[in-house]
């Protein structure tokens, strides 16, 4: 785990652009305080020193594809050849070296629905290394990375950002055109993508760039998110908690978790676990609090496995190694 947390100025910045990550750098400038100059120094230095990147999340049910949550337990000695080898599968959205209920967990997310079986059944096992895996298929998600943010902003700061943040993700599948995924594209490899950055990759009028930006982006079809190691803001312990509910209680706990100051991923799931609790805490006794007595006001929560993150090797497809 690293041990170093940003500078309080930085940590200001990255608070800014988690609630509005494509924010020109005057809005971030005006809102926090500062010169263009400054923010950009700043930027860039997170960028190159600390691997801050801002990505552009597809919500995953807008194609019908599902991701799977899988535990990969290995030979002993294997782990780290193991992960670096799922991190390598085009599929790999999320991949960590972990302790507890397995030795890797990660996130595969197929492109198409009828690929899911190849993948789990096939290229996955064949790793060298791997003794024996477990899935469970994603059904809802309540919460994930592009909402979990750092609370450091004042509440003026806040809005003055409002305007500049991109539109809420529909509930259901929307049909993208050829130009929209086009653009979708671009914007999943950088979030903060100008049209007309987009415009000269892809060989379209600036118009029509800008216009397909805007109408991804307000659509909520693409959100934007800013991806860099909790360990820098201050949260260097890192856990994934499944567990085991009532079925009555699934849908309750999952939005009360979802709610958790610690929440970055919250889901349900169909396997041995009901729901997926994906947190960030400042410290051990933190966890400690969460699992007696944020869990344990759940009647219907019958029993859970906690895995802890080592490392991480991918962050929603973005290699962190």
């Amino acid at each position: 785990m690293l041990a170093e947390t940003l500078e309080p100025d930085d940590l200001d910045l990255v608070a800014a652009l988690q609630l509005a990550p494509r924010a020109s750098m005057q809005v971030l400038a005006t809102t926090l305080g500062v010169s263009t100059g400054t923010v950009s120094r700043r930027l860039t230095r997170l960028r190159e020193r600390y691997g801050l990147r801002v990505v552009g999340q597809v919500p995953w049910w807008l194609d019908g594809a599902t991701p799977h949550h899988v535990w990969i337990s290995t030979a002993p000695g294997h782990a780290r050849d193991v992960a670096a080898a799922v991190a390598d599968l085009p599929e790999a959205q999320f991949v960590a070296s972990t302790t507890g209920r397995a030795d890797v967990y990660c996130i595969l997310h197929p492109r198409r629905r009828d690929a899911a079986a190849d993948l789990l059944a096939v290229t996955l096992p064949s790793i060298p290394g791997i003794a024996t895996t477990h899935s469970e298929l994603g059904l809802h998600r309540y919460v994930s990375g592009s909402t979990w943010r750092l609370h450091r902003l004042t509440t003026a700061q806040e809005q003055a950002l409002a305007p500049h943040r991109h539109g809420a993700p529909p509930d259901t599948a929307v049909p993208m055109d050829d130009d929209e995924r086009a653009v979708a594209t671009v914007l999943h490899r950088n979030g903060r993508a100008s049209a007309a950055e987009i415009a000269r990759e892809l060989g379209r009028s600036a118009s029509t760039a800008y216009r397909t930006t805007q109408s991804v982006l307000d659509r909520g079809l693409v959100q934007p998110r800013v991806e860099i190691e909790p360990a820098l803001l201050g949260y260097p312990l890192e856990t994934v908690v499944s567990l085991a509910t009532s079925p009555a209680s699934m849908r309750v706990i999952a939005t009360s978790l979802a709610g958790h100051e610690s929440a970055r991923y919250v889901t349900t799931v169909a396997g041995t676990s009901s729901v997926l609790h994906h947190g960030l805490f400042h410290h051990e006794d933190d966890l400690a609090t969460f699992l007696s007595d944020d869990l344990g006001r759940h009647a219907g929560i019958t029993g859970f496995e906690v895995s802890t993150v080592l490392s991480v090797l991918t962050r929603y497809w973005s290699p962190r190694r």
